[in-house]
C-alpha cells in the first residue's frame, strides 16, 4: 500500500510531461514529413519518411538563419549588460553599509517590478525615438537590459545576502577594495544565482516579441519571434516548412535548460537555503 502511494505521484506527473511533450512532438514529427498529405494523413504518428530538406529550406530560404542569429546575439548581449548591472546594484545594496539608502533604493526596485511592462510600450518608443535608434538593435537591447535588472537585482540581492560577512573582512584585510571584492570573490561565489538570472533573462529575450515587432522594420534585423509570423504568412500553406523553423525556435531553449538544470535549481534555492 505505501508503494502504491509513493507510485501515484509519479503517474500524475507523467501523465501532466504528456500532456506538456504533445504539442511539442507533433511539431517534431511534422517538420521532417513530405508534405501538408503526410501531415492530415497521420498527423501524431511517426513520418513513413524522414525529410530534413524541411530544415535546410527553413534555414536558408525563409532566413530563419538571420533571425535566429540576431536573436541569439540580443538576448546573449542584454542578458549579460543587465547581470552586469544588477549584479554592482545588488551589491551596492545588501554589502555596502548604506542602510536608510540602501532600503529606499530597494524598494524602488521592488517598485519596478509591478510595473507591466505592456504599459511602457508608448513611453519606450517615444525614448527610442528621441535617441533616434528605432529599427536597429539597440532599441531592442536597452528596453531588456532594463526590464531584467530588477527581478535580476532581486535574485541576487537574496544570494548575497546569504553569504558570511567573514569572506568580506578577511579579504578587506588583506587589502581588496570594493572593486576588488566585488569582482574577485563576491561574483565568483554568486555564480549560482547569476546563471540562473542569465537563463531567465535570455529566454525572456529569446520569446519577445511585442518590442521587436514595432521597434523593427528592416527584414535583417528582425528576431525570430517576429521572422516566424512572417514565415507563417509566407509558407502558411507548407506546414511541414512551417513546423521546421518552429523547431529552430525552441532548440535552444531545451539545450540551455538540458545543460544548466542543476544551476538554475541551484541558483533558486540556494540564497533560502543558506541564510
Amino acid at each position: 500500500m505505501r508503494a502504491l502511494k509513493k507510485f501515484i505521484p509519479h503517474i500524475f506527473l507523467m501523465g501532466y510531461l504528456l500532456i506538456i511533450l504533445y504539442p511539442f512532438l507533433f511539431v517534431l514529427f511534422s517538420s521532417v514529413k513530405t508534405d501538408n498529405q503526410s501531415i492530415a494523413a497521420n498527423p501524431f504518428g511517426l513520418p513513413s519518411s524522414i525529410m530534413f530538406d524541411n530544415y535546410v529550406n527553413a534555414w536558408v530560404n525563409a532566413k530563419i538563419s538571420t533571425y535566429f542569429f540576431n536573436s541569439l546575439y540580443i538576448g546573449i548581449l542584454s542578458a549579460c549588460v543587465s547581470i552586469l548591472f544588477a549584479a554592482m546594484l545588488a551589491f551596492a545594496v545588501t554589502r555596502m553599509r548604506y542602510n536608510k539608502i540602501s532600503a529606499i533604493v530597494f524598494q524602488l526596485i521592488l517598485i519596478g517590478m509591478l510595473i507591466p511592462n505592456n504599459s511602457l510600450l508608448l513611453p519606450i518608443y517615444g525614448i527610442m525615438r528621441n535617441l533616434d535608434i528605432l529599427n536597429t538593435h539597440m532599441a531592442l537591447i536597452l528596453p531588456y537590459v532594463a526590464n531584467a535588472i530588477p527581478f535580476s537585482v532581486i535574485i541576487l540581492a537574496a544570494f548575497m545576502r546569504s553569504l558570511p560577512g567573514e569572506i568580506e573582512e578577511a579579504a578587506v584585510i588583506d587589502g581588496l577594495s570594493s572593486a576588488g571584492l566585488f569582482a574577485r570573490i563576491i561574483i565568483p561565489l554568486t555564480i549560482p544565482a547569476v546563471v540562473t538570472v542569465f537563463i531567465v533573462n535570455f529566454l525572456g529575450n529569446w520569446n519577445e516579441f511585442l518590442l521587436a515587432n514595432y521597434f523593427l522594420s528592416s527584414n535583417e534585423l528582425k528576431t525570430l519571434p517576429v521572422g516566424m509570423v512572417g514565415f507563417r504568412d509566407a509558407y502558411n500553406t507548407n506546414y511541414a516548412q512551417m513546423s521546421a523553423g518552429i523547431v529552430f525556435s525552441v532548440v535552444p531553449v531545451l539545450v540551455i535548460y538540458a545543460i544548466l538544470q542543476e544551476k538554475i535549481i541551484e541558483g533558486v534555492t540556494a540564497g533560502s537555503v543558506k541564510g
